[in-house]
């Protein structure tokens, strides 16, 4: 591990046009399990896959689902159709608390299209019942995710991305408020930030770049600076700004235009902002707009939960697991981890096999430990979906911190074994 050296993570606001997409999407993965839940459907069977795109008021959603009934109507032949009419208002709903209400993109006036169908029977039929362990769900596709944990703060994340996000949450929580000038801020929005680590902490920012979407068309660079400065700060709390760090806000001027009127989005183009910033490996897979059945999401969250457990317990400082999974097998093909000499008095082998122990790594395992079939998701779409705090609604569930002790007892039991 190298001592010294400079490291940068971005984030974007709920505004971006991608953002946008990825809470679209999550607002109908919510909006189905709700309907779930109200008309009496088992949570376990639901299944959805949305993708969303928007531009100028123009929002597209589509892919694939297993609805309640109450989500259905009668063609002219009388067969179980999608009725558009309540993902159109959850869409709705989403872009209006967002906050766009601009001529280019305005949550009465976009034109939305609802282009879901059902569920592939090829798909379903090794999701229902996995060719490994029959009567339990197999995994909704093959691939690969990691999870990643260290002691840089205080909900071990590493510290660009969190102090990214914390920049940004800010902003937007003002922006809502209507705090002074920060009201004539807009959706839109970027940061990013360089932190200069010395002996392998965090030690200072070197560098801050925002870029953000304002009202005002008189405001320049110097006019925003004023406004957001006071946010940063805050935002960055005790990590120190060097002396001569370097300020990039709103470099290229003017930015009145913003979200999906100034550039097009989709669901998922944002998936290392929604996990470390870069600082830890990503699968490929994108986690918005999917039930848990599919992997890229659930065993991405199950992977999180495991590594900040390591971490929480103090058996290492930083800590990166891989699970990968093949469609329609229950149990994941292989567990990987890495503690990057970090481990205090454990191997990354005995990790391996306790996680196993704590843990069950298919599909409805995680869904069952993680308590997952709720409509608990659009709020992940934004500001990352790791170094969060749980809810009392269950979301952010693989945030805690209560497999510590079952951790730690595998790992007594596994040594004794040895012994």
């Amino acid at each position: 591990m190298r001592a010294s050296y400079l490291f940068t993570s971005e984030s974007v606001a709920e505004g971006h046009p991608d953002k946008v997409c990825d809470r679209i999407s999550d607002e109908i993965v919510d909006l189905v399990y709700r309907e779930a839940a109200k008309t009496g459907v088992d949570p376990w069977t639901v299944r959805i896959a949305c993708e969303t795109l928007a531009t100028t008021n123009r929002v597209v959603i589509a892919g694939e689902v297993r609805l309640p009934l109450s989500l259905m109507k009668k063609d002219k032949d009388g067969n179980d159709v999608i009725n558009p009419s309540k993902f159109k208002s959850a869409a709705r709903k989403a872009i209006r608390d967002i906050g766009y209400e601009q001529d280019g993109f305005h949550w009465k006036t976009a034109k939305i299209d609802v282009l879901l169908h059902s569920q592939s029977a090829d798909i379903a039929q090794g999701v229902d019942s996995a060719a490994d362990k029959q009567g339990d769900e197999g995994a909704g596709d093959q691939g690969i995710m990691f999870g990643y944990a260290c002691k840089e703060t205080p909900d071990l994340m590493p510290a660009p991305i969190y102090y990214s996000h914390k920049i940004l949450q800010l902003l937007a929580a003002a922006r809502k408020k209507g705090e002074g000038d920060a009201a004539k801020l807009g959706p839109d929005a970027k940061s990013q930030v360089t932190v200069r680590y010395e002996n392998g902490k965090p030690s200072c920012v070197d560098s801050i770049v925002l870029s953000t979407q304002h009202l005002d068309e008189a405001w320049d660079s110097k006019k925003v600076r004023q406004v957001v400065e006071p946010y940063i700060r805050e935002a960055l709390g005790d990590l120190k700004i060097a002396e001569d760090c370097k300020w990039y806000i709103n470099p290229t001027g003017k930015f009145v235009i913003g979200g999906p009127d100034g550039d097009a989005g989709l669901t998922g183009r944002k998936i290392i902002v929604d996990t470390y910033g870069g600082a830890a490996p990503h699968g490929g897979g994108a986690f918005s707009g999917k039930d848990t059945t599919k992997v890229d999401r659930s065993a991405a969250y199950a992977a999180r939960y495991l590594a900040k457990n390591v971490v929480a317990a103090s058996l290492a400082d930083r800590c990166t697991i891989q699970l990968s999974y093949a469609i329609g097998i229950a149990q994941p093909l292989s567990v990987y981890v890495d503690l990057h000499g970090t481990g205090k008095g454990v191997t990354e082998d005995q990790i391996e096999a306790g996680i196993r122990k704590v843990m069950d790594l298919s599909p409805s395992g995680i869904r069952r430990h993680l308590d997952l079939n709720k409509p608990i998701y659009a709020k992940t779409s934004a500001y990352g979906h790791f170094g969060r705090k749980a809810g009392r609604d269950g979301s952010f569930s693989w945030e805690k911190t209560d497999l510590v002790k079952p951790l730690k007892d595998a790992l007594k039991e596994e040594t004794l074994e040895a012994a």
